[in-house]
C-alpha cells in the first residue's frame, strides 16, 4: 500500500518548476526543505485531500522562494526580486550583503522560514 508520504514526495520530486534555474546546492536545499515540511504537514492532516492542499501550497511558496533567489543573485534583477518579495509577502530580511552567494542566500531564507513558519 502506498502511504500518504510516498505520493507527496514523488510529486514533489517530479516537480521540475521548483529547482529550474537553481544551481544544485541550492536545489538540493530546497528540495530538502520542502520534503521536510512536506512530511510534518501530512502527518498532521486529517485528510489526504488536506495534505495535498498543504502540500501544494508549500510547495508553490518554495517555487516563489527559488524565484527569488535567481532573482535577487543576480544584480540586474534585484528590484524584480523586491516586488516579488512584496507580493509573496516574504518576511525574511532582505540580505545586506550585496554580493551574497545563492547557497548562502537559499540557506539563510530556508532556516528562517523553518524558525518562523506559521507565525
Amino acid at each position: 500500500m502506498v502511504n500518504r508520504h510516498d505520493t507527496l514526495i514523488r510529486g514533489i520530486a517530479r516537480d521540475e518548476s521548483l529547482t529550474r534555474g537553481l544551481g544544485d546546492v541550492e536545489a538540493r536545499m530546497l528540495v530538502e526543505w520542502v520534503v521536510d515540511w512536506a512530511e510534518l504537514l501530512s502527518d498532521a492532516a486529517r485528510t489526504d485531500d488536506d495534505a495535498a492542499r498543504l502540500v501544494t501550497r508549500l510547495t508553490r511558496r518554495g517555487r516563489a522562494i527559488s524565484r527569488f533567489v535567481q532573482l535577487w543573485c543576480e544584480p540586474r534583477h534585484r528590484p524584480a526580486a523586491n516586488q516579488l518579495a512584496a507580493s509573496e509577502r516574504f518576511t525574511w530580511p532582505l540580505p545586506n550583503d550585496r554580493r551574497v552567494r545563492a547557497a548562502d542566500l537559499m540557506e539563510h531564507i530556508l532556516n528562517w522560514e523553518s524558525q518562523h513558519r506559521g507565525e
